[in-house]
């Protein structure tokens, strides 16, 4: 189980995960202006634990994906992917204990490029 939690500590998360298997970052026009590295989880495996009235829905283009992010602090928490919105996005960064910055093999992925996008 890992805790994640945003800036100010009014938004915390439990994810059930034991390891962080893979890490990305994404080129699209919200992932390349928020710089986060990010891992996914299956919905059923992020439960909010605090501060839920205090996330923010951000959505955009095919309104799909829902980008979380606290109201207090504006840290990006976590999202639904439209590509698979039965998985849970996450900011590696507000991980308790897990330095983002020691994370070698980041995985970018082709948001600016979105297969959905494509006719």
């Amino acid at each position: 189980m890992k805790i994640l939690k945003c800036h100010c500590g009014e938004v915390e998360a439990e994810i059930n995960i034991k390891n962080i298997e893979q890490v990305m970052r994404c080129n699209c026009s919200i992932c390349k202006r928020k710089g986060a590295i990010m891992s996914i989880v299956k919905n059923e495996d992020f439960k909010v634990t605090k501060g839920k009235s205090k996330l923010k829905l951000y959505q955009f283009h095919s309104k799909v994906a829902k980008h979380y992010f606290c109201s207090d602090c504006g840290i990006y928490t976590h999202h639904h992917p439209r590509v698979n919105p039965a998985m849970t996005g996450f900011n590696v960064g507000c991980l308790e204990g897990i330095d983002p910055f020691e994370f070698k093999d980041i995985t970018i992925k082709d948001g600016k490029n979105h297969p959905l996008d494509k006719k």
